[in-house]
């Protein structure tokens, strides 16, 4: 029989760990700030067992994680920088530029919007799964999203990077 640990948190190991390398931008401090909220999730899984909304816990003790860090080295900026994701080694290099592209727009959004964005269009994630994990109002995604999505398509139009 499978732990609490190992049937409802490991299998989010990897949305988890793609959302903090966005924040983070470094491979092994994402390790790192996952690893310490999975510590924290052990050592209270019997709290949590019950908990209403596990993912919206763990994507906030991860950030929360993040920033203590950042607090601690004294550079909160860490979570603004941009840099690209890591792309499939098949993308053509003008693709690849493309989405280097965007997600350095995407960067510039407000919070709030860049996770509703990265949530939606990276992860793939549903509105109401969203809603869940940010522990925001099922309107609040959609206005998010609607309002990252124009940034980014105003700024590609003002840039000249239309397909």
């Amino acid at each position: 029989m499978k732990s609490f640990f190992e049937a409802h948190i490991w299998p989010l190991r990897g949305r988890l760990y793609r959302m903090v390398y966005l924040w983070t931008k470094d491979r092994d401090l994402s390790e790192d700030l996952l690893q310490n909220v999975f510590t924290k999730t052990v050592e209270r899984q019997t709290e949590l067992q019950n908990h209403p909304n596990l993912g919206g816990w763990l994507v906030k003790s991860l950030k929360n994680e993040a920033l203590m860090h950042f607090r601690k080295a004294n550079r909160m900026s860490g979570l603004e920088g941009t840099e690209e994701l890591p792309q499939p080694e098949s993308q053509s290099l003008e693709s690849r530029e493309q989405h280097q592209q965007i997600f350095g727009l995407v960067e510039q959004l407000p919070q709030k919007q860049k996770d509703v964005f990265l949530l939606r269009e990276v992860e793939e994630m549903t509105y109401e799964e969203i809603a869940q994990q940010l522990e925001i109002t099922l309107d609040q995604v959609k206005i998010n999203l609607h309002r990252a999505r124009n940034a980014v398509r105003e700024k590609l139009i003002n840039h000249g990077i239309t397909r």
